[in-house]
C-alpha cells in the first residue's frame, strides 16, 4: 500500500520558524509536529536560507532565517506551474490537431501513449484545458474541439422516443447469437438511418460490431423496399464470414428485412421497443458523424467525395475499445479483399 503525504500548512511553518529560532534540532522539530525528520529537513532546504539549515553565513552578508510566510508562498508557487498544454506548445499543437479531426480526448491520449510507449497526457487534462480556454477567452469555438461540442460539462436531457411498430417476421434481439453480443466473432452488423432536419433527407449507416468499421450509403428514400435492396447490394460485396447477422431498430423502413435472408444469407434481429441502446455501436457512430454532418446539413450540397472523406476519417480514428488501433486497421485483418476494393465500401 502507498503512503499519503500531507503538505505542510502555514501554521506548521510558523511552528518550524519558532522552534528553529529556539535552537531546536531537526529531529526535535519533527517530533513536536509529528512529522518525519526528512520532511522538516527538506522544507528548510527548499524554502529556507543557508542560515536556516545551520550553515555558516558568508562574511558581509545580511542575516536571514526561515520565514514562514515566504516559505509558504514558495511552496505554493512551486506546486503550480500552469496547465501542461499551456507550458508545452508542441504537445498543445499535436493535441489540438487531433481533436480538430474529430478524435475524442481519450483517443488522443491513448494514441499518444501507443506511439511514445508511455503515458503522455491524461484526457482530464485536455478537458480542463478546453473548458479553461472557454472561460478565459469567451470564445465559444473552443467547444468544437470536444466530441459533443458542449459549452459546459454535464448531462443533457434525453429526447423522447417514438413507439415501436409491429414488423412481420420480426425476431427480438434476445435470439441473436451470443458471439454477436460478445463481439468475439466478426460479421455481425448494425444498421440505422441518420436523419436530417430537411424533409426526405437521410443516409443509411452500417456498422460492424467487432472492428467498429462503418460504412455510409446514400439512399433515394427511406421506404422499405429500396432500403432492403440497398442493404442487399452492400452485403453482396462481403464474403460469407462477414455477413452473419444484422440488427435494426423498430422503424418501418426495415419492414422488408426478411428479403435479406435469401439474398445475403443474413439473420436479422430487432431491438426491444424503446431500447436503441441495444445497438450501441451504430448509435455511437452516428453521434460521431454528427460532428461533421450536423442535423441542419443540406445533403444536396454535400458531394459524394465529402461523404467518402468523412467516413474515411472515422474509420482511421483510433478507438480506446480497440487498444487505440483504428477500425480500418482491424477490419483490414478481417477482410481479405485487395486494397483497391475498399473505397467502394466507404463511398457506398
Amino acid at each position: 500500500m502507498g503512503t499519503h503525504y500531507k503538505q505542510l500548512t502555514h501554521d506548521e511553518r510558523c511552528d518550524i520558524a519558532v522552534l528553529r529560532r529556539a535552537g531546536q534540532s531537526i529531529r526535535q522539530i519533527a517530533a513536536a509536529l509529528d512529522r518525519a525528520p526528512s520532511s522538516i529537513s527538506r522544507e528548510l532546504k527548499r524554502n529556507g536560507s543557508r542560515q536556516a539549515i545551520g550553515e555558516r553565513r558568508p562574511a558581509g552578508s545580511q542575516p536571514a532565517g526561515y520565514r514562514p510566510a515566504f516559505a509558504h508562498q514558495q511552496a505554493r508557487a512551486r506546486r503550480w506551474s500552469g496547465s501542461r498544454l499551456d507550458r508545452d506548445p508542441v504537445l498543445r499543437a499535436s493535441v489540438l490537431d487531433r481533436l480538430s479531426k474529430g478524435w475524442s480526448p481519450a483517443a488522443v491520449c491513448g494514441r499518444l501513449a501507443l506511439e511514445h510507449r508511455r503515458p503522455v497526457i491524461g484526457c482530464e487534462s485536455i478537458y480542463r484545458f478546453i473548458y479553461a480556454q472557454l472561460r478565459r477567452t469567451k470564445d465559444g469555438r473552443w467547444r468544437h474541439y470536444l466530441p459533443q461540442a458542449k459549452g459546459r460539462r454535464g448531462h443533457r436531457r434525453p429526447r423522447s422516443r417514438s413507439p415501436a411498430l409491429a414488423i412481420k417476421h420480426r425476431l427480438p434481439i434476445d435470439h441473436r447469437p451470443q458471439e454477436a453480443l460478445d463481439r468475439c466473432q466478426a460479421g455481425h452488423w448494425e444498421a440505422d438511418f441518420m436523419l436530417f432536419s430537411r424533409p426526405r433527407q437521410s443516409i443509411l449507416v452500417l456498422h460492424e460490431r467487432t472492428s467498429r468499421f462503418t460504412a455510409i450509403v446514400r439512399t433515394p428514400n427511406r421506404r422499405a423496399q429500396p432500403t432492403a435492396n440497398t442493404i442487399a447490394q452492400f452485403f453482396a460485396l462481403m464474403p460469407p464470414q462477414l455477413r452473419r447477422s444484422l440488427t435494426f431498430d423498430n422503424g418501418t423502413e426495415f419492414a422488408e428485412h426478411h428479403q435479406l435472408h435469401k439474398s445475403s444469407d443474413l439473420q436479422t434481429f430487432f431491438c426491444d421497443p424503446h431500447s436503441p441502446w441495444q445497438k450501441g455501436g451504430i448509435e455511437n457512430a452516428i453521434g460521431r458523424f454528427r460532428r461533421l454532418l450536423p442535423r441542419t446539413t443540406d445533403l444536396k450540397a454535400v458531394k459524394p467525395k465529402d461523404i467518402a472523406r468523412f467516413i474515411h476519417a472515422y474509420n482511421h480514428t483510433p478507438r480506446k475499445c480497440l487498444d487505440f488501433h483504428t477500425p480500418a486497421e482491424v477490419f483490414s485483418k478481417l477482410l481479405h479483399f485487395k486494397r483497391e476494393s475498399t473505397p467502394s465500401l466507404r463511398s457506398g
